[in-house]
């Protein structure tokens, strides 16, 4: 690792802090504007952005199957999770939010051994996922366990679940669906599919009666331009760079610190639950998520860098 250069390591420390950070600016934004039209702004002003870019710089238009296969990503991905994200944390502490989220690799191993032509997951692999559902356990377990007495929301709980399903869901997906060979114009055609549907989902939940601009508060402004310039551009686009220039074992690392960074900031800027229960749990879900990953890049032809969280991800 001596020999890994300046370039990288700031890459790295950008994605560590862009995507640890963006649960708690979610928190915010969505504290003054409705979650899914806001989730919406997010992807769409930084899915145009992109689009704009790599088509400037030469990218050539994407081909219809390649936006067939970039919706169906961005809709699992960023309407069912990152939108069940923000929905969710209207009701549960961000720094929980981003463990359960984090969980996503566990359902990636469940799906990925039944689907035909799926992987058979090897028994470090299995350990991994039962260690971590024991650690979700720790987490959402009655609430004199989890030490945040009845801040724990139990639908909020299930709906972070269920965003990391679907997460995972989409992240096996995109795995053989065709898509441009920038990595940066699929993912900004993934953020405008997914936007789009973000959209529909606001309308459809009546959320534009409930949009009050003049009234949101600069905190969720703040976090909403937070999560548009760092969590989608800045992140996304030093997360592409690290894939071509950095080593996948070091890539793959934010997948572990960013559920920590998502904690502790939390608990300093928005006085969040910080208990022993809930460190030990995160000890337990991120322990297991690095054991399932290590254990896959030991095997011949399977080294990949986790996808990105809807933080983040």
């Amino acid at each position: 690792m001596s020999g890994i250069n300046w370039k990288i390591w700031a890459a790295l420390l950008s994605v560590y802090i862009a995507w640890g950070s963006t649960y708690l600016a979610i928190r915010f934004a969505v504290e003054t504007i409705p979650p899914f039209l806001m989730a919406a702004t997010r992807f769409l002003v930084a899915g145009l952005i992109l689009f704009a870019w790599r088509k400037a710089v030469g990218d050539p238009l994407p081909r219809r199957l390649e936006w067939r296969s970039a919706a169906v990503i961005g809709l699992f991905l960023l309407l069912g999770g990152n939108g069940g994200v923000s929905w969710a944390e209207q009701r549960v502490p961000s720094g929980i939010a981003a463990l359960l989220v984090g969980s996503a690799p566990l359902w990636m191993v469940l799906l990925d051994a039944i689907r035909p032509g799926g992987i058979r997951p090897g028994w470090r692999t299995v350990a991994g996922v039962i260690i971590g559902f024991v650690g979700i356990a720790l987490l959402i377990g009655p609430s004199q366990l989890a030490g945040v007495g009845q801040s724990q929301d139990n639908t909020g709980i299930l709906v972070l679940l269920l965003a990391a399903f679907l997460w995972a869901v989409g992240s096996l997906y995109g795995r053989g669906a065709k898509l441009p060979t920038s990595p940066l114009m699929g993912t900004s055609m993934e953020m405008l599919t997914g936007g789009l549907g973000l959209l529909a989902a606001g309308t459809l939940t009546g959320e534009w009666s409930r949009l009050d601009v003049s009234s949101s508060s600069m905190a969720s402004i703040w976090g909403l331009h937070y999560l548009i310039v760092f969590g989608s551009l800045i992140g996304f686009a030093a997360y592409t760079w690290l894939l071509r220039a950095a080593p996948t074992p070091l890539v793959s690392t934010y997948a572990y610190v960013n559920p920590l960074i998502a904690i502790f900031i939390g608990n300093l800027l928005a006085s969040e639950p910080l208990t022993p229960q809930i460190l030990i749990s995160a000890v337990v879900i991120i322990g297991a998520v690095a054991l399932i990953n290590t254990s896959r890049m030991e095997a011949p032809g399977k080294i990949k860098a986790p996808s990105p969280s809807t933080g983040n991800d």
